[in-house]
């Protein structure tokens, strides 16, 4: 039996004080299984890497053209954003196409990742409300799909609704998994969410950077998602965010996802490794929870130092990329908090 492997360690002087364990799957869009570690086997809840996947049957559909959507809007509807003003700008810019209300959002709201809006709101004593919440865009995209054919919006989460079942359809065939074999879960946001092997996670990144074999509107709907992530990647995250500044720096090439509970996603465009598309997605056991600095800003330990190790490893990024995104990792210096050296983070992986 194949179980998770470490995958990032930490020390504090000579000792390795602690370990991630993981497990990654490299699968290019023709199905193959170009390399593993661990288990990629792993049954994994893709959680918020499920976004752009979530956003397909209302591309296909022409949503984006219906409601005259721009390129952010689109980008945004795939999003974690972290709650800056653009992002909350952005949001109720589409609402207002839609005609519909930020209390029809079924999200609930939280604290704005933002460190600068987080400040403002804690200064200020503003309550959050449903646009605040991470997941706002892509709650907005699936209202605007039920208003466009006359569904209701007062249950448009509920797995039986038809966005909802017409997503897990477009998920399943995306991954290459029956939809009965797909397991199903309750999303932070309260969005239906899907578990699935970590290499059928993968097939659909491949596939959603490499439709070619896709019926036409599929392939479409796809290109236009991948062209919107990454030609607006803050609203992906924010700017300075790992995936933001990833996706920036492939230059269209790369697109990325980060879920929560350790969850991440990559597609590499055809032509970056090999001639079809690859994906890739790996699970950190233990949820890699998010930290915060004294400036209030949060970030991930493990997934980008994880990511870039992936990507040098496949000769992906070439060395000034990787410098340009050396504060993410693959190697980190750890310092206290008086900026004394204490130890350093690092992979321990290699690709199979």
């Amino acid at each position: 039996m194949i179980l998770s492997q470490p995958i990032l360690e930490l020390t504090r002087g000579r000792v390795v004080e602690s370990t991630h364990f993981g497990s990654i799957a490299v699968v290019d869009s023709t199905g193959k299984l170009l390399h593993s570690y661990g288990d990629p086997h792993t049954v994994a809840f893709l959680r918020s890497s499920a976004k752009p996947f979530q956003a397909i049957p209302f591309v296909e559909r022409g949503g984006a053209e219906h409601f005259n959507f721009t390129q952010s809007e689109l980008s945004i509807s795939c999003a974690s954003h972290e709650t800056a003003q653009m992002h909350l700008d952005t949001v109720k810019a589409m609402q207002a196409k839609i005609g519909i209300q930020e209390n029809d959002l079924q999200c609930g709201a939280h604290l704005p990742g933002d460190a600068s809006k987080l400040r403002m709101v804690i200064q200020q004593d503003i309550p959050p409300t449903p646009n605040f919440n991470n997941c706002s865009g892509k709650h907005t995209a699936m209202l605007a799909h039920a208003k466009m054919r006359g569904l209701s919006l007062e249950n448009y989460l509920d797995i039986n609704h038809p966005i909802q079942q017409d997503i897990l359809t477009a998920f399943s065939e995306m991954c290459g998994i029956e939809k009965e074999k797909v397991e199903l879960g309750v999303d932070g946001c309260s969005a239906p969410n899907f578990a699935v092997p970590l290499l059928n996670a993968a097939l659909g990144m491949a596939h959603l950077c490499d439709p070619r074999a896709l019926a036409e509107a599929r392939a479409t709907a796809c290109r236009k998602i991948t062209s919107a992530m990454t030609t607006h990647p803050e609203m992906v995250s924010n700017y300075g965010e790992f995936d933001c500044e990833l996706m920036k720096v492939g230059e269209g090439k790369i697109v990325t996802k980060r879920g929560a509970e350790g969850f991440q996603i990559i597609g590499l465009m055809p032509g970056v490794y090999g001639e079809n598309g690859v994906g890739i997605a790996f699970k950190v056991m233990d949820g890699d929870a998010l930290r915060m600095n004294d400036n209030l800003e949060s970030s991930a330990r493990v997934r980008p130092a994880i990511t870039l190790e992936i990507l040098r490893q496949l000769k992906a990024l070439n060395e000034a990329q990787l410098q340009s995104l050396a504060k993410f990792g693959p190697v980190k210096q750890i310092k206290n908090h008086r900026g004394i050296l204490t130890g350093e983070s690092y992979p321990v992986f290699r690709l199979a």
